[in-house]
């Protein structure tokens, strides 16, 4: 196991914190309207996407938002010229329609398959009860997805984290990125300093990601404690993953078994600044008792390798009342899973830090700050000889690596 000294010169990230606080997102996001919106033949129907979500070895979910209300659906199937094969939703016998935030799951697909996909969403000009006027309909170029590979296949993916509302970071990263097929990308936390409105995921995530490669490669979110704040922060499962999930979930990858877990905010519940609507406490102990139930899976115990995700880590993070909670209520069942390495990031400085005898037996990996010098982009391949991850900063270096 390779080790990596922390950073010598790190950003204070309470003083980050509370500097943006101040501020806002003052000079950070543009108006509502000042986005660069991905290509629309109507010129009125398509606000941004097509996003991948929620990769797995047998489904995928295809997200999309409209300027206005619509009936969506996907086409795709094996072959770049017979898309023979359609798909929408529909609940209690209900097709999902007249909507604008559009995420359509593909059930049924075999592991470790490519797919061709376009997207298509019909205008509504006026729903009445018993007569339904269609206007133009948006249908997108071919794009393709690849489904999860079983146990048997390599897994490649790399890890964002703790962006904070500055997109610009992620051109700059992806350039470390190599040219290596990823199955997905993580994003590990506080991509936003708190949630406005709609204008601002499309804009400082959707928009971004949708240029560099979410058309093709899945993106799966991971709440941060930045997540958790601002009026939109209720309204932000409508946008990402799958309606069949929670903020905290499982899924396997080749020799891979990931856990995901919401570690929620860094401060006490009944903190002022949170006006007595916030109960992570008692969610965390949710989680615990999902998470006791889930390393108990034969699939979890029988896995090469246990790859647990939090926004939060146990340790490293001070001694703030989240930090701590999550020790408290999750960190006996993590050590008793043996576990393979923990990956958050949070603190704003980057770091390895090896297994300590009598408090966390698996390594934790903790990856950068916002700011320009701060910043990381982490790559992990796996197989089934060997976990691999190798952390690099914004100039390109590798400033970590652990191999397991």
């Amino acid at each position: 196991m390779k080790k990596l000294t922390d950073n010598s010169s790190q950003l204070n990230r309470r003083k980050f914190v509370s500097t943006f606080g101040l501020l806002g997102l003052a000079g950070l996001l543009p108006k509502t309207g000042d986005a660069k919106l991905l290509p629309d033949t109507t010129g009125s129907i398509l606000k941004t996407g097509p996003y991948l979500q929620t990769p797995l070895q047998d489904s995928i979910t295809i997200r999309w938002i409209t300027q206005v209300p619509c009936y969506s659906w996907v086409e795709y199937g094996e072959q770049k010229d017979k898309l023979d094969k359609k798909a929408h939703t529909s609940d209690h016998g209900l097709v999902a329609a007249n909507n604008t935030i559009h995420a359509i799951t593909i059930d049924g697909l075999q592991p470790a398959r490519t797919y061709y996909y376009r997207i298509c969403s019909k205008k509504i000009e006026n729903f009445q009860p018993y007569k339904l006027v269609y206007g133009d309909t948006f249908t997108s170029e071919v794009y393709t997805f690849a489904t999860l590979g079983q146990t048997d296949k390599e897994v490649s993916f790399l890890i964002f984290n703790d962006i904070h509302d500055r997109p610009e970071s992620f051109p700059h990263l992806m350039q470390y990125a190599g040219n290596e097929k990823n199955d997905f990308v993580f994003l590990n936390g506080d991509m936003f300093n708190y949630q406005v409105d709609e204008q601002q995921l499309v804009t400082n995530l959707l928009d971004p990601l949708g240029k560099l490669f979410s058309t093709n490669t899945p993106f799966i979110l991971s709440r941060g404690n930045h997540e958790t704040r601002g009026k939109f922060a209720r309204q932000l499962m409508d946008y990402f993953n799958s309606d069949r999930q929670n903020y905290y979930f499982s899924f396997q990858c080749g020799a891979m078994y990931a856990i995901v877990l919401d570690s929620g905010e860094d401060k006490p519940d009944e903190t002022e600044v949170y006006a007595g609507i916030v109960d992570f406490d008692r969610y965390r102990i949710q989680q615990a008792e999902w998470l006791k139930k889930e390393v108990q899976k034969k699939e979890f115990k029988k896995a090469k390798y246990k790859v647990v995700f939090s926004h939060i880590p146990l340790y490293y993070s001070g001694e703030w009342h989240g930090t701590m909670h999550c020790r408290e209520v999750w960190g006996n069942i993590l050590n008793e899973a043996k576990i393979d390495v923990l990956i958050s990031g949070h603190t704003h400085k980057y770091g390895i830090h090896d297994p300590v005898k009598g408090q966390h037996n698996y390594p934790i990996v903790i990856g950068g700050g916002p700011l320009d010098g701060k910043r990381t982009i982490t790559k992990v391949k796996i197989t089934q000889h060997a976990f691999q991850l190798s952390m690099l900063d914004d100039s390109g270096k590798e400033v970590g690596a652990l191999k397991i």
